[in-house]
């Protein structure tokens, strides 16, 4: 038979008192249901792998418990059970302060299958991808303003990216089209001096 784990039993008994028959009872019907579960402390709470990979995990908070699944976006009960509840909690049944709070076993039970099976097929959740930065371009209208200049374009030129950043923000952030071109001609000027925007609060 195996094994529970003592860090596991570490975690339960330093609970609250309304926590221990919540966590005792989840991790009852976790092991029950998978009795293949591998549990292991990660992030200072308890979860339960399985076939080399997360399944769910449970924590104890002041005044209340949670309760996950790793991959719940791809389980069909995530909109019908554990979406709403979710968005007003860490873990996917909302604040969970008794066993009252908790869905029916047969219910949970099910959903503890539907992700032993996703971590049977090796279904993994898909990394979102990382944000792609946009490339910072300054307007042409600018260039072309600074390139009369040669003072201020050999000093936009050396600037750092941050730098460039700061004066073409400034332009093209003018709410009107004067206050535009008078924000354009004082940053050349400034610039003419070999300056940045914000020169008067460099560090010496």
């Amino acid at each position: 038979m195996k094994k529970e784990s003592t860090l596991v039993d570490d975690y339960i008994s330093k609970s609250t008192d309304f926590a221990k028959p919540i966590l005792k009872h989840l991790r009852k019907l976790v092991n029950d249901t998978c009795p293949e579960v591998e549990e292991k402390m990660k992030w200072s709470f308890p979860h339960f792998d399985y076939k080399g990979e997360m399944m769910c995990s449970m924590a104890s908070f002041k005044q209340h418990c949670a309760f996950g699944f790793w991959k719940a976006s791809l389980m069909k009960n995530w909109e019908n059970i554990f979406k709403e509840a979710g968005e007003k909690a860490m873990g996917h049944l909302g604040q969970i302060k008794s066993l009252s709070d908790l869905p029916a076993d047969k219910v949970l039970i099910g959903s503890i299958k539907e992700a032993m099976k996703l971590n049977d097929d090796g279904i993994k959740v898909k990394k979102a991808k990382p944000a792609v930065s946009k490339k910072f371009v300054v307007p042409e209208y600018i260039l072309k303003a600074i390139r009369k200049n040669k003072k201020a374009q050999k000093t936009f030129e050396e600037f750092s990216t941050s730098h460039k950043k700061e004066y073409v923000e400034w332009i093209t952030e003018a709410k009107t089209e004067e206050t535009r071109d008078k924000r354009l001609e004082k940053a050349i000027e400034i610039m003419c001096e070999g300056k940045s925007r914000h020169w008067k609060y460099a560090r010496k």
